[in-house]
């Protein structure tokens, strides 16, 4: 047995769950910023919408009044895609900062299983030269014992 086989599974373990607690952490950041930018897209579509509706409107013949109305509306609408975008920034934002975390995760654990697989690897070195020396020795027994048979 390796003697460090157990410090590094401990450590593998432990950054496996790093991992998936930063892929989950991943996932809801990638569906916050979809939902924050689909919510994006609904409200500049309203608003273009509602903006067409004006010139429709104005084209048939608009007392001020509704004008007036339409304008408000519309400033309100302008007012909430902005705060919508910076809301979609931020979650944008969050998203690089969880998709960033998760790759240094990956990268952690990636590094401990190659250092867990380069322990493996010279511990079968270590057991093939050992058996191989024993190998050599049965065989030269072996060679002695005939050797010794014969000169008797």
């Amino acid at each position: 047995m390796i003697s460090n086989e157990l410090p590094l599974a401990t450590l593998i373990d432990l950054a496996s769950g790093e991992l998936d607690e930063a892929q989950r952490a991943l996932g809801h950041a990638q569906k916050v910023a979809t939902e924050a930018e689909t919510q994006t897209n609904a409200l500049i579509s309203y608003r273009d919408e509602y903006r067409t509706r004006l010139t429709t409107s104005a084209q048939s013949g608009l007392s001020g009044a509704n004008w007036r109305n339409f304008q408000t509306f519309i400033e309100t609408l302008d007012a909430a895609v902005e705060q919508q975008r910076r809301v979609m920034v931020s979650a944008q934002r969050k998203l690089e900062v969880a998709r960033n975390h998760w790759m240094e995760k990956r990268r952690k654990l990636t590094s401990y299983e190659a250092l867990a697989e380069r322990a493996r690897l010279r511990e079968q070195a270590v057991l093939a030269r050992r058996e191989q020396r024993e190998s050599d020795e049965y065989a030269a027994k072996i060679v002695r014992m005939r050797r010794d048979s014969t000169h008797d």
